[in-house]
């Protein structure tokens, strides 16, 4: 037992015969750069088929904007894994996918989950220490703290570099594709000391009281405004110095986690249809009175000392946030522990240069996981440093391991970046239905799209159990 995390032969998801431990191909080493979510569930996954490891990791010794420690697996952006609900959401349907494939991820993940009603959320400090101990208890894994500037010519090698891609690497890899790396601009949202907020003014709740605990019920905080509140504090957002681009960049943005500046500028009400509707929430301090628009803050650590603003991502300078969100009720006089920022992410054009091996094609010895690939969010990056974890290792074990099915949460996602999207338009994406292949049988519209939501995860959790029971091929 590893943190409470089981590994040897009995935590292996594929059939023991076909690991030929009298191979020399045994003792071919897997090499994978970075050692963020999708490095480090390839790693366990290569491992804990017996094949030994490296992790190249250049932090602490190479700091990157977003990163504030020097351990494996840290959460820059937000503490959550979004839904866990595994029969009728796309992301929850991907978390069960991964636990069923033995992840390291999702197992700590489980280990230090905080109250966050019908969502996933970790206390994301002690989970990185978590995932840190793991990885180096690990009899098959070494870590190697130093930066790799080149790409390799020989072994086999995963990047999963994620969208803080060092510059010199990024060089590489635009030297090797002749394409130009792909860029958008991420966000990260602030984080308010709990002590520091007027609970005269905010309450406890859930949205919609989600949540089978009155734990979970009270993960998040909300605090109310009346329409004359809301129109000033959009006209202070839109009037708020922002950060500014170096000269040449052009700013393309995720659109699951745009600056609030950003959203607003889109219209006066997109924010209050969007992370600051009211719906579903009932002010304890006022039953009688609708707020007109409700900023809500989740429990960020298991302590419930921290709490960041959902959806509140923003590219303010330090001074204006203070002062902008000043202007929310409760947050008067709030103390950050986490101001928020803006930092240039990167990833490559995968449907061009990746097959669905997730190999470059031009160099099959180098496969890409995790953000760098396109895919957003913790959960995917990790899924798609899983999936290539075990196909990189069924390789070097003289085997073949084909990708899961497309109408599975991982097998979407890896089409997706390999082929099913649009070259000109890729974009980073989220996992969602909209990647899956059409359900047929149940037809109709809004009413019956839970209906249809649970066909979906049905035939994914099937197509997915037969791929975890099948054998490589040799």
């Amino acid at each position: 037992m590893i943190n409470g995390i089981q590994i040897g032969r009995r935590s292996l998801s594929f059939p023991l015969p076909y690991m030929d431990t009298t191979s020399h191909n045994m003792r071919e080493r897997l090499n994978i750069i970075g050692g963020g979510m999708a490095g480090c569930e390839a790693a366990w996954q290569a491992a804990q088929l017996g094949v030994a490891v490296t992790i190249h990791e250049m932090r602490p010794k190479v700091e990157t904007f977003a990163h504030q420690t020097g351990d494996l697996g840290e959460m820059v952006c937000s503490n959550s894994f979004r839904s866990d609900d595994d029969n009728q959401n796309a992301v929850g349907l991907l978390h069960w996918e991964m636990r069923r494939s033995n992840s390291l991820t999702m197992a700590i993940a489980d280990k230090h989950r905080i109250p966050a009603g019908g969502a996933l959320a970790v206390d994301r400090e002690p989970y990185a220490k978590s995932v840190t101990r793991a990885i180096k208890d690990h009899h098959l894994i070494e870590i190697n703290y130093n930066e790799v500037t080149s790409l390799p010519d020989d072994g086999n090698w995963i990047i999963a570099t994620g969208p803080l891609t060092s510059g010199s690497l990024a060089e590489a890899i635009k030297n090797e594709t002749g394409v130009d790396a792909l860029a958008f601009f991420d966000a990260i949202a602030p984080i308010v000391y709990a002590d520091s907020i007027d609970m005269k003014q905010a309450w406890m709740q859930s949205r919609y009281d989600k949540g089978e605990s009155e734990d979970e019920r009270t993960a998040y905080l909300n605090c109310p405004m009346s329409k004359d509140v809301y129109e000033a504090f959009i006209d202070a957002l839109l009037g708020a110095e922002q950060a500014e681009f170096k000269p040449g960049e052009t700013a393309g943005y995720f659109d699951g986690c745009l600056p609030i500046e950003v959203m607003a500028e889109r219209g006066r009400e997109t924010l209050r249809f969007g992370p600051m509707k009211p719906v579903g929430l009932t002010n304890a301090h006022d039953p009688q009175i609708k707020p007109y628009a409700v900023v809500q803050l989740r429990r960020d650590n298991a302590l419930g000392t921290l709490y960041n603003i959902v959806g509140f991502q923003t590219k303010m300078k330090y001074g204006a946030q203070k002062r902008v969100l000043g202007m929310i009720p409760g947050l008067e006089r709030a103390e950050f522990a986490r101001l928020g920022g803006i930092h240039r992410n990167s990833f490559i054009n995968s449907p061009t240069l990746l097959n669905s091996q997730m190999q470059l094609k031009s160099k099959p010895n180098l496969r890409f996981a995790g953000q760098i690939t396109g895919v957003e969010g913790y959960v995917e990056s990790a899924a798609m440093g899983m999936i290539a974890g075990r196909m990189a290792a069924s390789e070097i074990l003289g085997r073949h391991l084909e990708p899961p099915s497309s109408d599975t949460a991982s097998g979407a996602l890896i089409t997706h970046i390999t082929g099913g999207a649009d070259a000109k338009t890729f974009q980073p994406m989220n996992v969602n239905f909209g990647l899956f292949p059409p359900i047929t049988t149940v037809k109709g519209g809004r009413k019956r799209r839970m209906e249809r939501y649970k066909a979906y995860t049905d035939r994914a959790k099937s197509s997915f159990t037969v791929w975890e029971n099948t054998k490589p091929l040799a």
